[in-house]
């Protein structure tokens, strides 16, 4: 007869997280504010405050005036008491950041990639890690936990690495690793999954149920959101979105290092389909000059008709991906991040004109507001999680 205390302790869980994400998200409340909006009882609700409290997760706020009754105490989430080290390893540059709870950057670290040397990546995280860790905190701060965003495949149950290319990893346990250096909690994900959420908790995704965060640089990916929880697929390669084909001609031609669909919009995609539109203009590029995916969008803001037209496949490919994710998941919200959040303005309209008359319920698009601090805002959202046990449940409507 042990289900109905695993019930019960489930039911624990999942109401202390709520309880929490409340107050994270719409503090300062009153205990009986937080009962009505929970639908619990305020026994519950007291039980578990009485907890957060003494972990020093919220604090007290004095009362206000109750226009029945006694005055009643306020609570709120006391983000700025904790801090936390969040690391990306995607994109062209690496970012390391201490930021407490709410959210607010501490202090940031960047440093260009290093390319695909596994060993040497390794020891320059350890030393982005023990920088991090010398910053003078704020008063009374300890350092919550650590969390890493990698570009790659991550079973985040172990901690392992399993294919990380543009680091040279492949089956890394980079968890024990980085545990056995540093003493506080370490919590391993896929870069784009700590974006989405990232995005869910600090971003364009605050108050949604359901978020798919594309993200479009040096490489192409999804992190897919429900309930505030990440959704990985079978493989833990849910939203790998670069490897949807554009149409049947790809079908069972091999991909090489990118997929099909990011092979065309990453940046190294969008860069060669630009030289291809200058060439059959006739422009050269000269004096050697290699164009980036920037100066493509800042030409096509210009007016050069080349880019313009680049920019215009690239809105249209990113289409298709948005048509095939929406019609799939029916997520409320989509956002675009990555690098190209700097060019959202160039690319959303364009695609909401392309989807509309052909998609059954066209979501919410929208543009990043943290862009490359996505990932650092998501190990905020991971660390809390992983060190409150955190327990979302799933809603019915």
């Amino acid at each position: 007869m042990t289900a109905q205390p695993a019930t019960a302790s489930l039911m624990r869980s999942i109401n202390r997280s709520a309880v929490l994400d409340l107050l994270r998200q719409e503090s300062p409340l009153a205990r009986t504010e937080i009962a009505r909006r929970l639908n619990l009882s305020l026994p519950t609700v007291m039980r578990i405050v009485d907890e957060l409290l003494t972990e020093e997760l919220v604090r007290p706020l004095g009362h206000v005036a109750s226009r029945r009754g006694r005055p009643r105490a306020m609570l709120e989430f006391s983000g700025d008491a904790h801090a936390v080290i969040g690391i990306d390893l995607g994109g062209v540059d690496w970012i390391g950041a201490i930021a407490n709870l709410t959210g607010a950057v501490q202090h940031e670290i960047k440093l260009p990639g290093n390319g695909p040397d596994a060993e040497a990546n390794l020891e320059r995280l350890l030393a982005l890690i023990e920088d991090l860790l010398a910053v003078p905190l704020e008063e009374g701060q300890t350092v919550r936990g650590i969390g890493v965003g990698v570009p790659g495949l991550t079973n985040t149950n172990d901690g392992i690495v399993a294919y990380a290319p543009s680091l040279g990893w492949r089956d890394l346990p980079l968890r024990e690793i980085l545990s056995a250096r540093f003493t506080a909690p370490v919590f391993i994900e896929n870069d784009v999954n700590l974006a989405a959420l990232g995005e869910w908790g600090f971003g364009a995704g605050r108050g949604a149920q359901s978020l798919v965060c594309i993200s479009l640089g040096t490489g192409m990916g999804a992190g897919i959101i429900q309930d505030g929880a990440i959704q990985r697929g079978f493989h833990r390669a849910a939203g790998e979105i670069g490897y949807l084909v554009p149409g049947p001609e790809r079908l069972g031609q091999p991909y090489a290092s990118f997929g099909h669909l990011e092979s065309l919009t990453a940046s190294a995609g969008i860069v060669a389909r630009a030289a291809q539109a200058r060439a059959a203009e006739g422009i050269p590029v000269g004096n050697g000059h290699k164009l980036t995916s920037d100066e493509v969008f800042e030409a096509a803001r210009a007016g050069a008709g080349w880019a313009q037209t680049t920019v215009a496949e690239t809105a249209d490919y990113l289409s298709l991906a948005v048509l095939n994710v929406a019609t799939l998941l029916d997520p409320e919200l989509i956002v675009l991040g990555g690098s190209a959040a700097r060019w959202a303005d160039d690319l959303i309209e364009p695609m909401r004109r392309r989807l509309t008359d052909v998609m059954l319920y066209m979501p919410r698009l929208e543009a990043s507001p943290l862009e490359r601090r996505a990932a650092v805002m998501g190990a905020i959202m991971l660390v809390l999680n992983g060190t409150t046990e955190a327990v979302v449940a799933r809603r019915l409507t």
